[in-house]
């Protein structure tokens, strides 16, 4: 009964430390005290990240959140080499990861800034030179002149050789609007082959389109370049460029960041590196139809999701649908029959997700990532890749599957939780 108080006091105390403002909270000294306070801070942390995946406006609230256990782990000296962080590396190395994206000059959320990433990356992410010609990006501004930006393409197709022929289409997006415009959705994309063997990159550059009628351009500019290396690695490296359209005609091309309009976290959304198309329905015209097909092919030829020194994969977790620690109730059961499958086991707490989606596959759908992106790929019926489901069942997954990745019960903690506290070791 002692030993039941004394806990409940701590946890009290711990619980008012946490409302407490930051110079007033003493740090934990003991064990016990340090064991209850990343308890309740990776309760803290699970919970708004969540709040933050439903909703953009709890994004502050969830900045806030990291902000605060990471000033804690520094303040402690609960990072580094402590021995707080031998016991929780995982919590440690995450926050570390997340707080890093924080920063005002790192807002692609990798772990250079954003001035050295572009400066170390811009001789794979420029878009190449024959996309820039007056001619063709006056063609390519909108949807009704989008035949004679094709017509231009299948011309320089002329002029290349059968494997650096360009590859292109016309689509609807199903989810994302462009970073300029949440309310634009065509989309030009063209893949130019690289050459692994000269280290040049394939680079798919993707031309924002404004839907006709529209008086406000859509400006943006996408590449995403990947590059193989010669022991057979892929890296993905990422620019967003913006169009500004001058009175006289003139059409100029500048990176977004350059322009001062701001960037963002890019492998949020790019957990494969490449995104595969999905065009929504009787958007891609009939003769194009196979290109969607074989860039779609090409992207799955890639390998493993990299991100050369400027970010490190791992740091963030397992993903949607990884295998949960089994519960109480699963582990007593199995404990009683020892025959219990392990296959069953698997399939009552895991999904088709991580057939694909791991660290050796095509990434990890861990935090931070898109709502849009998961939710319209799964609820849309393009994932779990195969499975025959209702819309209705479709839901319930993407229902359960959110449930069981930020879930923080204690008897049957979620994913995400199970992880930072080393119980998925």
């Amino acid at each position: 009964m002692l030993a039941h108080t004394s806990r409940l006091i701590l946890l009290l105390a711990l619980t008012l430390m946490a409302s407490a403002p930051v110079w007033a909270v003493p740090c934990p000294p003991t064990v016990a005290q340090q064991e209850a306070w990343a308890g309740i801070k990776v309760n803290a942390l699970v919970r708004a990240a969540r709040a933050y995946y439903e909703q953009e406006r709890a994004e502050a609230a969830y900045d806030r959140t990291v902000e605060d256990i990471a000033r804690t782990l520094r303040r402690c000296g609960m990072s580094g080499g402590s021995s707080f962080a031998a016991r929780y590396p995982e919590f440690v190395g995450y926050l570390q990861a997340l707080s890093v994206g924080l920063l005002d000059d790192h807002e692609l959320g990798f772990n250079v800034s954003d001035e050295t990433y572009f400066a170390e990356t811009r001789k794979y992410v420029t878009i190449p030179d024959f996309l820039l010609t007056p001619r063709f990006l006056k063609t390519v501004t909108r949807f009704e002149t989008l035949p004679q930006a094709k017509a231009l393409l299948r011309e320089l197709n002329k002029s290349r050789a059968p494997d650096s022929q360009l590859i292109f289409f016309s689509y609807e997006s199903r989810h994302l609007g462009t970073p300029d415009n949440n309310k634009s959705f065509r989309r030009l994309l063209i893949v130019v082959p690289g050459d692994p063997a000269k280290n040049v990159p394939e680079k798919w550059v993707q031309f924002g389109l404004t839907d006709p009628g529209a008086r406000v351009r859509t400006r943006n500019v996408s590449v995403v370049a990947v590059v193989r290396d010669a022991d057979q690695t892929t890296n993905t490296y990422f620019k967003d460029y913006f169009r500004t359209y001058r009175r006289n005609g003139a059409i100029t091309i500048k990176g977004r960041w350059e322009l001062g309009e701001g960037d963002d976290n890019c492998v949020t959304c790019h957990k494969s590196g490449v995104l595969p198309i999905f065009p929504v329905e009787g958007s891609v015209s009939s003769d194009e139809l196979r290109f969607v097909e074989e860039v779609n092919d090409r992207f799955l030829t890639y390998g493993p999701p990299r991100f050369d020194r400027y970010l490190d994969a791992s740091k963030f977790g397992p993903g949607l649908g990884s295998v949960r620690p089994l519960d109480p109730l699963v582990a007593s059961a199995r404990q009683a029959h020892a025959s219990f499958p392990a296959k069953e086991i698997a399939s009552a707490t895991s999904s088709a997700c991580v057939s694909c989606h791991h660290p050796n596959g095509l990434g990890s759908l861990n935090w931070p990532m898109d709502k849009k992106v998961i939710s319209s790929f799964v609820t849309g019926g393009r994932m779990p890749y195969g499975a025959e489901l209702s819309r209705r069942e479709r839901i319930k997954r993407y229902s359960q599957l959110v449930q069981d990745y930020f879930s923080i019960d204690d008897a049957r903690p979620g994913i995400l939780k199970s992880w930072l506290l080393g119980k998925s070791r």
